[in-house]
C-alpha cells in the first residue's frame, strides 16, 4: 500500500511540476466568446460561404445587361472551294482577314430571370441565416467548454483539500498511535483514505487539463494554454412556463430561419423552371472591319436584328426540370416543418432541463451544509475516543462529494443557461 501511495504521489508531483511550467492566459467568458468569433475556422468557412453565395446574384443578373464578344477571323481557299456536306450555311468560301464585335441583349424572357435573381438573392440570405447559425453554434460550444473548465477546476481545489484534510488525519492518527492511544488500524484505514484521495487528485488534474484543450479547441487555437478563468454570475431562475420561449425560438432561431428562406428561394427557382417553355426575346448585332478581303466586298459590315425563340419540343427536358424544382421546393417545406417540431420539442427539453439544474442549486448547498456538520461531528466524537476511524472517513468522503455536487451544479445551472439561451436564439 505504500508503494501505491508514493507512486500516486510521484505521479502528482510530476503533473504539478509540468503544470506550474506554463503561464495561466486571464480569460473571461465574453474574451472567449470574441475570440471564437474571430478564429474558428467553422465561422470563417460559413463567412466564405456567405461571400460565394452573394456572387451567385451577380451571375443570375449578367442576364440584364448586354453580352459582347470579339472576333479575329482569317481564311483562305482555293479556287472554286465549297463545303458540300456538314451545314446548311452557305458553304462558299471567301479570302478575307476582319476584326469585329458581336453583341446580344435580352429584352424579356417573361419572368424568368427575374424569378432566378430572387431565387439567388433568398439563397444568399439563407447563407448569411446559416453563418449565423454556426456563430450560435460555436458560441455554445466555447460557453459549455468554458464552465466545463471552472468545474474541473472547482473539482480540483475540491481534491487538494481532500489530500490536505486526509495528511492532517495520517499525521494525527500516527501521533496518537506512536503514544498508544490509537491502533495500527487506524493508521492502515487512514492512509488508504490519504492514497485514494491522492488519486483522486491526479484524476482531477488530468481532467482539468482535458477541459483546458476542449476550451482551446472551441476558441479555434492550435494551441493548448492554461487558463485562468473569473467566474460568471449565476443567471436569473427560469421561467414558469416555456409558451413565450418557443415563440421567440421561432422568431429567431437562426438554423430555422435559413430553411425557411431557403424553402423561399426554392419556390422561385421552381417558378423560374415552370418558365422554361416561355420564349425569349434578344436584340443581337454584329459589326467589324476586313482590311483584307475578297474584290466586290465592303472593308466594314455592320448588321443588326432581332432574335426569338420559341422552345418546342426537347424531349420532355423542361417538363421534368419544372417536376423535379417543385418537387424540391415541396421537400425544403416539410423540411422547415420538422425543422420547427423540433424547435418546439427542443426548446421544451432545455428549459426543463435548466429549471431542474436550478432547483438541484439549494439542494446541493443544504447536502453541502449537512456533511459540513456531519464531518464536525464525526472528528469530534473521533477525538474523543466515541467514533471509529470508519465513521470519521465516511464522513469526509460524504463532504467531498458535496463539494463537488456543489460547484457540479453551479456550473450544471450556467451550462444548462446557455443551452436554453441557444435553443432560443438569443445566444449570438
Amino acid at each position: 500500500m505504500s508503494r501505491a501511495i508514493f507512486a500516486a504521489t510521484l505521479v502528482m508531483s510530476l503533473i504539478g511540476a509540468d503544470a506550474g511550467a506554463q503561464t495561466a492566459m486571464k480569460l473571461t467568458l465574453k474574451q472567449a466568446e470574441r475570440q471564437a468569433e474571430d478564429n474558428h475556422p467553422l465561422i470563417r468557412a460559413g463567412h466564405y460561404a456567405e461571400l460565394a453565395a452573394a456572387e451567385t446574384i451577380r451571375e443570375a443578373r449578367s442576364a440584364y445587361f448586354p453580352a459582347a464578344i470579339g472576333s479575329f477571323t482569317g481564311a483562305g481557299a482555293m479556287d472554286g472551294t465549297r463545303i458540300a456536306a456538314g451545314g446548311l450555311n452557305n458553304p462558299t468560301i471567301l479570302d478575307r482577314f476582319a476584326a469585329g464585335l458581336s453583341f446580344s441583349q435580352l429584352l424579356t424572357d417573361f419572368g424568368r430571370t427575374n424569378d432566378l435573381v430572387r431565387s439567388s438573392e433568398l439563397s444568399a440570405e439563407s447563407r448569411q441565416r446559416d453563418t449565423d447559425a454556426r456563430k450560435s453554434d460555436v458560441l455554445l460550444q466555447v460557453d459549455r467548454a468554458y464552465f466545463n473548465a471552472l468545474r474541473a477546476h472547482a473539482v480540483l481545489k475540491v481534491a487538494q483539500q481532500t489530500v490536505d484534510a486526509h495528511t492532517l488525519v495520517v499525521d494525527q492518527v500516527t501521533a496518537l498511535a506512536d503514544s498508544n492511544l490509537k491502533s495500527g488500524l487506524d493508521v492502515s484505514f487512514a492512509k488508504v483514505n490519504l492514497g485514494e484521495a491522492q488519486l483522486f487528485l491526479v484524476q482531477a488534474k488530468n481532467d482539468l487539463q482535458s477541459a483546458y484543450a476542449s476550451l482551446a479547441a472551441a476558441l479555434g487555437s492550435t494551441q493548448v494554454n492554461e487558463y485562468e478563468l473569473e467566474d460568471e454570475p449565476l443567471p436569473a431562475a427560469p421561467p414558469e412556463d416555456c409558451a413565450a420561449l418557443i415563440d421567440a425560438a421561432l422568431r429567431q432561431r437562426p438554423d430555422v430561419a435559413a430553411q425557411r428562406v431557403a424553402a423561399q428561394a426554392a419556390a422561385a427557382f421552381a417558378h423560374a423552371e415552370g418558365n422554361l417553355w416561355m420564349p425569349s426575346v434578344s436584340f443581337v448585332g454584329a459589326a467589324g472591319v476586313t482590311p483584307y478581303h475578297q474584290v466586290g466586298l465592303n472593308d466594314r459590315y455592320s448588321a443588326a436584328g432581332i432574335n426569338i425563340t420559341v422552345p418546342l419540343s426537347n424531349g420532355n427536358l423542361f417538363a421534368a426540370r419544372g417536376a423535379e424544382a417543385r418537387f424540391r421546393a415541396q421537400s425544403q417545406d416539410e423540411s422547415v416543418r420538422d425543422a420547427e417540431n423540433r424547435l418546439r420539442r427542443d426548446v421544451t427539453v432545455a428549459w426543463l432541463d435548466a429549471r431542474t439544474a436550478y432547483q438541484r442549486l439549494d439542494l446541493t448547498n443544504q447536502l453541502f451544509a449537512q456533511a459540513s456538520d456531519a464531518l464536525d461531528l464525526a472528528d469530534s466524537r473521533y477525538n474523543l475516543g466515541l467514533g471509529s476511524i470508519v465513521e470519521l472517513t465516511q464522513a469526509q468522503l460524504n463532504k467531498t462529494r458535496a463539494e463537488i455536487e456543489q460547484a457540479t451544479a453551479r456550473y450544471e445551472y450556467q451550462a444548462r443557461t446557455t443551452a436554453l439561451q441557444y435553443q432560443t436564439g438569443d445566444l449570438k
